[in-house]
This record gives structure tokens, sequence and C-alpha cells, in this order.
């Protein structure tokens, strides 16, 4: 008998057990040598609290709103790839999950599941993830399927130009699944000489003079508001406020892409500052606990995405799993809420956390 997991990383362990080898190096792996992959979470365990008491938490509200659309809690699913190496049902049963959550999800444009199957399988906000690749005229069309199908934004993740080098799929000789939204617009069927098209598939579809022109172009050819996911510097997040997108994802890609770069919940208060409320700021990368939860929206976040672990907890459990791991976050930051005196989000404060970089000021 399987044990009933009391955190997120007890159902990474569940998710090992069952997986096949290559499929859970796939969803854990990072870049190189996983210095970012590791950092992901690390940085997280050096930011501690400053609680404060005697104050009336009697009652918590963890309720909010993006871009106009209402969740239970700042917590939203990540865009991730290929559902269904985890789980037969695939993104389909994450949509049930994250609509019964009330949890905004965000549809991969890698996904085993067409848009049209994950929009047909229950009533929810979702929003869906855009690469621009080579061939624009199929962006554009996975853009209007997705308006036709009630999705309420876009996604548009600019970090991958190429594919980092993800090693242990390399070693595995990983072959890439059928990308279902791109059936019959796009031939996808690229095999490089070693076995693996972890390299090849991406090189012939991705394209690499990908520019803030085509921000530009996407924001002129749809009304769905665009967030732009994979921003890490100020520099970037003023330029993306000055195109006029609706939100920034502050995001390393989970380590996947380039290795070495700063944790997301590092990067997070610089991109904080220079936007300085013009836009919702996002935070992907690293949570694991509702304290991360707390410590982002200190931190100036107005929400986090949640990515390996809803995989892990749809490998374990299916539909029930992902709930599970959604249900584990909002249980944990409504008592760390409880717990630092901060009966609403509003309350959250700077104040409320200490950084590596604070204890190194106050030495000075």
């Amino acid at each position: 008998m399987e044990f009933e997991p009391v955190k997120l990383n007890e159902f990474e362990e569940l998710a090992r057990k069952i997986l096949l080898k290559k499929n859970y190096d796939f969803f854990r792996g990072g870049a190189e040598d996983e210095y970012t992959l590791s950092e992901n979470i690390k940085a997280f365990q050096r930011i501690l609290f400053r609680p404060r008491v005697l104050i009336d938490v009697s009652k918590i509200d963890m309720s909010t709103s993006l871009l106009g659309f209402k969740m239970a809690a700042p917590i939203m699913v990540a865009p991730t790839a290929f559902h269904k190496l985890a789980h037969h049902e695939g993104e389909v049963a994450v949509a049930r999950a994250a609509a019964a959550c009330n949890a905004i999800m965000v549809l991969s444009f890698s996904s085993n599941c067409t848009i049209e199957e994950v929009a047909s399988s229950c009533d929810a906000v979702r929003f869906f993830q855009l690469y621009v690749i080579k061939q624009r005229d199929v962006s554009m069309k996975l853009v209007k399927r997705a308006e036709s199908n009630g999705f309420k934004a876009i996604v548009l993740t600019v970090d991958r130009p190429r594919l980092g080098r993800r090693e242990v799929g390399l070693k595995n000789k990983f072959v890439i699944p059928k990308f279902a939204n791109l059936e019959g617009l796009l031939s996808v069927n690229v095999k490089s000489k070693g076995g693996s098209d972890l390299k090849a598939l991406p090189s012939a579809t991705l394209d690499d003079a990908v520019s803030w022109k085509d921000v530009e172009w996407l924001r002129s050819s749809t009304k769905l508001p665009i967030l732009l996911k994979g921003i890490l510097t100020a520099e970037d997040a003023r330029k993306a406020v000055e195109a006029g997108v609706a939100g920034i994802i502050v995001s390393n890609h989970g380590a996947r892409q380039l290795d070495y770069v700063p944790a997301s919940i590092s990067a997070l208060e610089e991109v904080v500052r220079v936007v300085s409320g013009a836009v919702p700021i996002i935070l992907d990368g690293g949570v694991r606990r509702g304290t991360d939860v707390f410590k982002a929206l200190a931190l100036g976040a107005n929400a986090v995405m949640i990515g390996r672990p809803i995989i892990y907890g749809l490998a374990a459990k299916g539909e029930h799993g992902v709930k599970q791991v959604i249900e584990m976050l909002q249980n944990e930051l409504e008592l760390t809420m409880t717990l630092n005196g901060c009966p609403g989000l509003k309350d959250i404060t700077r104040n409320h956390v200490q950084t590596e970089n604070d204890r190194l000021r106050s030495m000075l």
C-alpha cells in the first residue's frame, strides 16, 4: 500500500516509482549541470519570515484575480509538455483538476491533448502557451484556435530561441511525442542520428530570429491579452511593459534552458521594481510549499505558477492527484498567512520576509 503524501515532494517519489525512467528523467531534468535547477529550490530556502503577531487571523481570504479572472488563490498551473507521458488522460485530467480548484491553467504548446479537447473537458478560465515558430502562419492558426475555443489569454514564451542542452534526455535517447496541436499543420517527423530528437526536432521548428517585433505582430493579430514568459531582468521587463503586454512571468523555464541563470525568485525583485505595478507579475519556478507562495507574494508577485508538482501528482493519482497538489499548496498558503499575521493577500508585504541580501546589508 502506497503512503499518502503529506507534502508536494512526496508526489515526486510516487511518480518516480510509477513512470518509465526516461519519462521521469524528462520531467525532472534541467539544463547541463543543473545548477539552476537546484538553485530554484534552494533560493526559496534562504528567504526567512518576519511574522507579525496579535492580529485577528480568524478569517483568511486567499482569493484574487488576474486580468479580471477570479481565482481561489494566487496559484496557477504552468504550461508543461506531454502530460500523457505521465497519465493516459493527459492535459484533460489536469484541466478538470484545475477547474475544480478554481485555478487558471496554462495549456502547453507541446500538449498531448488538443486545444479543442481541453476546452470541451470542463468550464474554466484557461490561457494558451505559444511559441513563435518559423512558420508564422502556424503560430497564428493556433492563436485563432485558442480564441475560438474560449481561451482567455496568450502566454508567449520568449526564452527558447533554441532548445537548452538537456543532457539526461540525450543520454536516454528520449524521443519527443507528437505535438497534438500541430497535427495537420506542420510536419514534425524529424530524427537525429543519435536516436534522440531533443535537438533535431526543435531546431526544425523554433525560430532563433524571434524578436520584439514579433510581440508587436502578435498584439496586432489578436484581441487576447498577451503575457510574456521567460523574463529575468529589469531591462527586458521594461521593454515588455513598453511593448504593451498584459503581464510578465518571471521564469527560467524550470531551469531547462540556460544553466547558471538566477533562480526565478532571485530575479523577481528587480523585475517588480522596474514594472512598478504597471502589469501583473507571475513567478514561475521552484515553488514546492505554501511558504514559497507567500515569499513570492511578499517580494511583489501577484501569483505563482506550478509546473513539475502538477506532473508528479498526475502521474501518481491522475486527476485526483493534481487536485491534491493544488489543494495542498492552497492549504499551506492559508496556514502561512495565518502564522505571519496576514488575514488577506493585501496584508502580505515586503516587511514580512528577509532575504539573503537583506542580511548582508544589515552587516555593512
